[in-house]
């Protein structure tokens, strides 16, 4: 039998964790910076969800490919999930370089494409990553130290938006000159901290069984495809509950991201990017900082969150946090006040802290071992199905039932997050965390 996971020191989860801050800057420049730069550069509001395609298209793609790509990889010095950590910064970060250059939409859509192929490739191996070093009494740490991670990372990258545009002026033709500034710390970030991360944590080596398992079935993306087919077949059914919240949380989450800036500089500026583009950049600043409060909430309740998880249960945890963030954005869009925006979205700071780590102990227990890369992709589907959902079809929505209005597509948002709380309930109350046996005959 494998020997069991020693306990790592709360130093090693961070350490190990630390790349995902790097990551976490970057989906926070965009959420935040690129729909603005699709403004800038002359997007009609109708156009935003059909633009915003890349991300949800190659987390469906990339994901589960990558993901079961890792769980068959295994080299003495780079480890099995490390490359792809390592490929998917470099790109990420090349990316980042490039975005602000970006001076016809065309431009902007194609590095967007790029930039989130390297956030997928190197995100989804993470969530591996925590489930194989990591034996199950510390799985919610490991988890929630993601969570925190990404509180941390999206907070600089929104701070960035609101204290940037006060130390650098001017524009570079239509872009500001503080995006540059907000990008090119993102893409220093990217590589930085993942570089990190593989050189302070080693990788548990397979034993002899899994290793000879491994060289039975080909390294290639066409058997990735039939290692997905087959772990959709006999996906546990507290997955198939989970892709019922996360049908309503993730297109509720898209529909926030998208109208934020817009709904701010409705309900406070009472401006608009054609009627008054001055007040609008206010706005498109304010907005930094606004998700910035709500990064720092969550990466000052992500801890917590495990007190509550060993006090209760995943389930109960991840439906009071969505309540939180549902009740925030319902409330959000009529504050006139700029100030008492950061109340209201304090509660989505909390869901936030949640739906970033809480998840994946609702599941991690119900698969196998030698195959936490694929089922941590189909997880990921799971959240990009939605997303390519709303994209295809709020346009519509916002063109037709809401007339355009930012304010009320937050609004909308905060409605679907209440549905994805309840259907949270039908999720079985049960212990979890503790592993399923592997299917793969271990040495004895």
């Amino acid at each position: 039998m494998s020997s069991p996971k020693p306990n790592l020191t709360f130093a090693q989860i961070i350490n190990m964790n630390v790349g995902f801050f790097g990551i976490q800057y970057s989906f926070g420049l965009q959420q935040s910076a690129v729909n603005p730069i699709y403004d800038f550069l002359g997007a009609s509001p109708d156009e935003i969800p059909l633009l915003n395609l890349a991300g949800p298209v190659t987390g469906l793609l990339v994901q589960p490919i990558i993901g079961a790509l890792s769980d068959k990889t295994w080299h003495p010095r780079f480890g099995r999930r490390k490359p792809y950590f390592f490929i998917g910064a470099l790109l990420c970060s090349i990316a980042l370089f490039f975005y602000p250059f970006s001076s016809a939409l065309w431009m902007a859509v194609g590095l967007l494409w790029i930039l989130d192929v390297g956030n997928n490739t190197a995100m989804e191996p993470y969530r591996a990553f925590i489930a194989d070093k990591l034996n199950d009494d510390q799985r919610a740490t490991g988890f929630q130290t993601q969570s925190f991670f990404t509180g941390l990372g999206q907070t600089l990258a929104n701070v960035s938006l609101f204290v940037f545009p006060l130390i650098i002026m001017g524009k570079t033709g239509a872009i500001p000159n503080w995006v540059f500034a907000s990008f090119f710390l993102g893409a220093v970030c990217s590589i930085g901290t993942i570089w990190w991360s593989i050189r302070t944590t080693p990788e548990i080596p397979p034993t002899d069984a899994e290793l000879q398992q491994m060289r039975q079935t080909p390294l290639n993306v066409f058997t990735s495809f039939i290692d997905i087919g087959k772990s959709i077949g006999s996906m546990p059914k507290v997955m198939w509950q989970l892709g019922l919240v996360y049908l309503f949380q993730w297109y509720a989450l898209f529909c926030y991201w998208q109208n934020s800036s817009k709904s701010i500089a409705l309900s406070v500026w009472k401006a608009t990017p054609t009627s008054n583009p001055v007040a609008y950049e206010e706005a498109v600043s304010w907005t930094g900082l606004v998700n910035g409060w709500y990064n720092i909430v969550t990466f000052l309740t992500a801890f917590a969150l495990v007190w509550f998880v060993r006090k209760s249960s995943p389930k109960w945890v991840h439906f009071g946090c969505l309540l939180c963030a549902a009740i925030g954005l319902m409330v959000f869009p009529f504050m006139e006040n700029k100030y008492l925006l950061f109340p209201a979205i304090t509660g989505f700071g909390i869901g936030w802290a949640s739906m970033m780590g809480i998840p994946y102990l609702l599941v991690v227990g119900s698969i196998p071992k030698e195959r936490y890369g694929v089922y941590m992709g189909i997880i990921n589907m799971m959240i990009v199905i939605p997303m390519i959902l709303q994209n295809l079809t709020f346009g519509f929505v916002l063109k037709n039932f809401l007339h355009n209005d930012s304010t009320w597509a937050v609004l909308f948002a905060g409605i679907l997050l209440l549905v994805a709380a309840l259907a949270t309930l039908l999720i079985p109350t049960e212990a979890t965390g503790q592993e399923l046996p592997s299917t793969t005959p271990q040495a004895h």
